[in-house]
């Protein structure tokens, strides 16, 4: 008896991450994102030099650090790695062409990132809190990292699949989409991964509550919208890729 539809769709999933995993994260990258990570860590131990209640402090350098700089940054890397970096050297083929669904392809490369993700950025945002002096702080510092990545990490893949000049059109999205416009208008701060992630954080975390801001779903309610830009993302991803022109390495 065959095996049932999902399970394939899942064992196909499963392979796709293995091999983007494999591909798209050699030694040196692997190094490289150690940096972010670290940063993580020394945000958490600048925030012992801030006057105040560990969680306060803690919360005061979340707001622009961590969640501001460390967060799009290493999910920047993560998730051009996992698509966009592929698409421009031409190696994207391998899959592209392999007798699997878009979605899959998609969703599989997506769970490779998210998966370095939990790893270079999920657990150092945890340790930032300890580092900070503020352990109560780490779960929930973890957790809305864990969703800001899910989120980032989609977006950037879709970014992949949309254009070839992706990590120009990330930066825009982060600088332009996220600093600019997100700091001034809170009707585009709730679309932000970086913006919601820290709306979590502002609500789940012991004294974080500064970091509240008006018009943006908290905590839990957060989360779900994290979970609903990361399906989205997902999709539009999918179906750029069922139209995606692959030229090779020189680009055009």
């Amino acid at each position: 008896m065959s095996a049932p539809a999902p399970a394939i769709r899942r064992a196909r999933v499963g392979i796709i991450a293995g091999y983007a995993l494999r591909a798209c994260f050699p030694p040196r990258r692997r190094l490289g994102l150690l940096l972010p990570a670290l940063g993580a860590v020394l945000f958490g131990l600048l925030a012992r030099v801030v006057d105040g209640p560990r969680d306060a402090a803690l919360a005061t350098v979340a707001g622009g650090g961590l969640f501001g700089v460390v967060l799009p940054v290493a999910c920047l890397v993560i998730g051009d790695a996992v698509l966009g970096a592929e698409v421009r050297s031409g190696t994207l083929h391998f899959t592209w062409l392999s007798p699997v669904g878009f979605a899959t392809i998609a969703i599989g490369r997506w769970l490779a990132g998210f998966g370095v993700a939990l790893a270079a950025v999920a657990v150092p945002f945890g340790l930032a809190a300890v580092a900070a002096g503020a352990p109560g702080s780490a779960p929930s510092l973890a957790l809305a990292a864990a969703g800001g990545s899910a989120a980032y990490v989609a977006l950037f893949v879709m970014l992949g699949a949309l254009a070839r000049r992706a990590v120009v059109w990330s930066l825009g999205a982060v600088l332009l989409g996220e600093r600019l416009l997100g700091t001034a208008l809170s009707g585009v701060a709730q679309w932000s991964p970086g913006w919601e992630a820290r709306a979590v954080f502002a609500r789940l975390g012991p004294g974080a509550a500064e970091l509240s801001r008006k018009g943006l779903p908290e905590g839990w309610w957060g989360l779900a919208r994290l979970g609903l830009l990361t399906a989205v993302a997902l999709a539009v991803a999918a179906g750029c890729l069922g139209r995606l022109r692959l030229t090779g390495p020189s680009g055009d």
